[in-house]
């Protein structure tokens, strides 16, 4: 078939291809010689007058203008798939299909080992590429054209569709010799005075922690500031801040003689819902459909797990 003079079947070549970033891997998943993709790819750079896989090393890496180009080839190739009435088969017990999702550190840590584990059980051949999010991704679609999904708190105005993964309790983790815990916990007299480490997530981005504080009208000195929560367990021990972070994420740094412990939080219950976000076209395709119902399913897995209180001091 052609429009315009071009061959259609390249577009899913292009699709494949820039997906992948790799000749031989695209070649395996649409079952086509290594010959025949490298005929594809030298079409396609006469075509858009651009290389599109360049070396990098022992492997492959997009030109910008491939990495531009990618999401509209990805949403030709599903908006065409429907018209044409062609959605394609999704088996996950062969497909060696690539889903991408972006995530934040905290989400990675989380999903990583139930997600690698539910997909693997039903799709031994699939792969998982997980990106971090971007600065734009609250006020640009892009993320969502260059992902499949994209994990991230609810209530955050991110664009697409979204559905509820699971809901953590914040808490506080301090050095387990700090001397504010000798008197058993900490104040909000404490929270005041205190220097604090904090997570950034980007210019205007409020987290529920600073709505609280703020209706407390305590003001933190701020003296350590990172990218995500995840550093957070690491930069305070030995020292007298305080962080404010995700119990989950808490919990996977604690142990009974460990640097760094968790206290129950003075401010009261502060709770973060995390989700997933999707494009409403992708679910014209039987693999996204396959993707999500696995999402949803880890959802469940994910219900709230309270053990012991955190601790009040060291």
């Amino acid at each position: 078939m052609t429009l315009g003079g071009t061959d259609l079947n390249l577009l899913l070549f292009l699709r494949v291809l820039l997906e992948e970033g790799n000749v031989t891997r695209a070649g395996a998943r649409l079952e086509v010689g290594q010959p025949a993709m490298s005929a594809a790819l030298a079409k396609l750079r006469r075509r858009f007058d651009d290389e599109l896989l360049v070396r990098a090393g022992r492997d492959y890496e997009l030109t910008p203008f491939a990495r531009d180009l990618l999401p509209e080839v990805q949403r030709s190739v599903r908006l065409m798939a429907r018209a044409l009435d062609l959605e394609n088969r999704f088996d996950p017990a062969t497909s060696e299909r690539t889903f991408r999702l972006a995530m934040s550190d905290y989400a990675v840590a989380v999903l990583h080992e139930p997600l690698v584990r539910l997909l693997r059980a039903a799709a031994p051949g699939v792969r998982l590429v997980i990106d971090r999010i971007g600065p734009k991704a609250r006020t640009s679609e892009r993320t969502l054209l260059e992902h499949d999904a994209l994990i991230a708190p609810l209530g955050f105005g991110f664009p697409g569709e979204s559905r509820p993964l699971w809901r953590d309790r914040m808490v506080l983790i301090a050095d387990r010799h700090h001397p504010r815990l000798a008197a058993g916990g900490l104040t909000l007299d404490d929270l005041a005075e205190l220097p604090h480490a904090a997570a950034t997530f980007g210019p205007g981005i409020l987290t529920p922690v600073d709505r609280v504080l703020g209706e407390f009208s305590i003001h933190p000195h701020i003296a350590l500031q990172v990218t995500g929560f995840l550093p957070l367990a690491f930069v305070i021990e030995g020292t007298t801040m305080v962080a404010v972070v995700p119990e989950r994420l808490a919990r996977l740094h604690m142990s009974a003689d460990g640097p760094v412990t968790m206290i129950e939080p003075p401010f009261g219950e502060v709770v973060l819902a995390e989700g997933y976000w999707y494009a409403r076209d992708r679910l014209g395709d039987p693999a996204h459909r396959w993707l999500f119902a696995r999402l949803d399913e880890l959802a469940g897995m994910l219900t709230p797990e309270r053990t012991e209180p955190p601790a009040s001091g060291p």
